[in-house]
């Protein structure tokens, strides 16, 4: 079944990690999760194709592992957490596998993260139909009414066994 078209699917170079993409990328990510130990690690690397169908995977996720394509991974529902364990079993760091995902090399990629990220011109909805978030400073609405003040109500603290004995 095709994947629900969502308002924020329009966000260049990104693909949102929601419940629908969790859903559909649990295979990828539960065989991502078994190179944790050692013993899959090494499975795994002995006979790739073979070790893969163990997990649910579509024709298609099974491609994108066996390609190392970690976007075309991250579209079918892959978590770049779990991920990330897929490059380190193949001896890569986590700044490696962002470099390769954004087209960039490794020196290029920690410059511009040094230097503050990538800009977000042109990393913002096509669209423009998504909203500020209201969890981001200056983007609550102005009109939002403060709320009542009320008097606290205090309860009288019990007296300790000390003064109790008195």
């Amino acid at each position: 079944m095709p994947r629900k078209e969502q308002v924020y699917d329009d966000i260049p170079g990104t693909y949102v990690f929601d419940a629908e993409r969790s859903r559909q990328g649990y295979g990828i990510n539960m065989f991502c999760m078994s190179l944790m130990k050692d013993e899959n690690r090494k499975a795994f690397k002995a006979n790739e194709a073979e070790y893969l169908k163990r997990f649910r995977l579509t024709p298609d996720q099974t491609e994108a592992i066996l390609q190392r394509d970690y976007n075309r991974m991250l579209e079918l529902g892959g978590n770049i957490y779990f991920t990330a364990k897929l490059g380190a079993t193949d001896g890569h760091s986590f700044q490696h596998l962002a470099a390769l995902m954004t087209g960039n090399t490794q020196e290029g990629y920690a410059k511009m993260m040094l230097g503050g990220g990538r800009s977000v011109e042109g990393n913002r909805s096509r669209s423009g139909k998504n909203a500020a978030s209201p969890f981001v400073a200056g983007a609550a609405k102005a009109s939002a009414k403060p709320k009542a003040k009320t008097k606290a109500k205090t309860k009288a603290k019990p007296k300790s066994k000390s003064a109790k004995r008195k």
